[in-house]
């Protein structure tokens, strides 16, 4: 566990994470999303099973349709153990997760899922157990002798939990069984020490927990059980599966690429050759090779705008009227680049450079410049990274 400051001479880390008269001890943050029949049961479940623990739930809520948030709140003006965030334009589990650890000043949280899949009757153990063998996090898992993924209803669910886990394990510090689990306790301590270098993608906030962590952290698994889903519906599907290769990809290159415009350059890869295959069809169609390039450019153009769309800028993805907006500034950016892109290959190739070193040079120019106008202006994005 990183070191805890205090300014009382002699008092060790486990002193200052020792809760005073009235202080809450364990924040258990939920993140949620359309789970408004669930959060009473929970509340309840929580009461139950935490008896004898200073705790707090806080809802972090990503603007539910169901009223998830309405019904948290109900429930806080009861109980002054419930808390509720209600967030406003902002999607993701992991950055749910993060705010809802931020705001809480306990030393120590839990985080679990509001689907009631998650084994709370065991959290008490796990939060017990960090505590007795000064641990940074405790995880419960499916995969350890005693746990059970009874809530992996069918093959498809089962067969991409087991992928996820073996491709997570090669970026891991820790052999764990299950670094797909969204079920820990941890220090605050711990997570304090490297919550500036979380990616904050996706739905995997474990896996990117221990691939963040500056050091190994002292962990223990103990086995829990994930029970079927009774009320609302899973979330698992082809968007979470596509948030989850995000993350690894930042992992494996983030320091060095930020990862969207990594996946930007590659939308772009896959227009050239829509560009080449377009202008190949249009010329073979009998038309002069300037209305082939035209066509060409306009076709690449789109096909890049609609998967950039629905892939890198998926969480600021354009619909309705803003789509044909942000089509045209794409497409006025993309000129603008073409025009910069001539540019820089004709000076540096008038200067002896030659064709290749031109071309590339021309190229970077030209996919720095869209990535940065259509993140600003195509999709308002601020954050680049």
């Amino acid at each position: 566990m990183a070191d805890i400051v205090t300014d009382r001479p002699g008092e060790t880390a486990q002193d200052a994470a020792r809760p005073v008269d009235g202080a809450i001890e364990l924040t258990v943050v939920v993140p949620t999303f359309n789970e408004a029949g669930n959060v009473p049961i929970l509340v309840e479940r929580l009461a139950r099973g935490l008896a004898g623990i200073a705790w707090e739930v806080v809802f972090v809520d990503d603007d539910s349709p169901d009223g998830t948030s309405a019904v948290a709140r109900d429930i806080a003006h009861r109980d002054r153990r419930v808390r509720v965030i209600r967030r406003l334009g902002r999607r993701g589990l992991s950055t749910a997760c993060v705010e809802g650890v931020m705001s809480s000043a306990a030393p120590y949280f839990a985080v679990m899922d509001g689907d009631l899949q998650h084994d709370d009757a065991m959290l008490a153990e796990m939060f017990r157990t960090l505590k007795a063998e000064t641990l940074d996090i405790v995880v419960g898992s499916r995969y350890v002798g005693g746990g059970d993924s009874a809530g992996l209803a069918n093959p498809w669910r089962r067969f991409a939990s087991r992928a996820g886990t073996r491709v997570a394990q090669t970026l891991l510090h820790a052999e764990l069984t299950d670094p797909m689990s969204g079920f820990f306790v941890m220090a605050r301590a711990a997570f304090d020490a490297e919550v500036h270098a979380l990616s904050q993608r996706g739905f995997k906030i474990l896996l990117d927990v221990f691939a963040s962590s500056p050091r190994p952290l002292r962990y223990r698994e103990l086995p829990c059980h994930f029970s079927p889903r009774q009320i609302g519906e899973s979330k698992l599907d082809t968007v979470v599966a596509w948030e989850f290769g995000v993350l690894l990809i930042d992992k494996l290159i983030g320091r060095y690429v930020p990862v969207h415009f990594a996946i930007f350059a590659a939308v772009g890869v896959t227009g050239v050759a829509v560009h080449l295959s377009t202008l190949g069809l249009v010329g073979l169609a009998g038309f002069s090779f300037d209305v082939a390039q035209s066509a060409a450019v306009i076709v690449a153009m789109t096909w890049n705008f609609i998967f950039n769309n629905l892939i890198t800028y998926r969480d600021e993805r354009l619909r309705g009227a803003a789509f044909v907006r942000g089509l045209l500034s794409f497409y006025a950016i993309g000129a603008v680049g073409a025009v910069a892109n001539i540019g820089v290959i004709g000076a540096m190739f008038s200067q002896g450079s030659g064709w290749w070193l031109a071309g590339i040079a021309g190229a970077l120019v030209g996919v720095v410049w869209n990535y940065t106008m259509s993140s600003l202006f195509t999709w308002q994005r601020r954050n680049l990274t």
